[in-house]
């Protein structure tokens, strides 16, 4: 059992993350880096730690992920997603944990795109009268 990964897709934004759970002792890459190198600020650290903090297993899994497009933001809650539902595969009694705080949700919300005879998605221009 020490040697199986489970595995699950997170999405968040315009951001993809694979991301490979095993039980171990906490240890977290992303993209071949440590936390703290690829999310410098500790906000998105701690975005990273809820599916962890939720289940009540902070320091029991080992997380790899590999995560593209989008900012950092969108990077952060995209390998969120896919911790949370990794951990589901994992061990299934986590569930209920984890989908009460809102975590196994994919968060739709997403740019929207810009419209004709407008400069944004919703602004317009200026009105003249004259």
């Amino acid at each position: 059992m020490s040697n199986t990964r489970f595995y699950a897709t997170g999405r968040r934004k315009e951001a993809s993350a694979r991301v490979w759970v095993k039980p171990g002792s906490g240890a977290i890459t992303i993209n071949g880096k440590g936390i703290e190198l690829y999310f410098k600020r500790e906000v998105l650290r701690m975005v990273l730690a809820q599916p962890f903090e939720a289940a009540e297993v902070k320091g029991q899994y080992d997380l790899v992920a590999t995560v593209a497009g989008g900012g950092l933001s969108g990077q952060a809650g995209a390998v969120r997603h896919g911790l949370a539902r990794a951990l589901c595969e994992a061990n299934a009694t986590l569930r209920p944990a984890l989908k009460k705080a809102g975590l196994l949700t994919r968060d739709s919300r997403a740019v929207e795109r810009k419209k004709y005879g407008r400069p944004g998605a919703r602004k317009r221009f200026q009105f003249s009268k004259r």
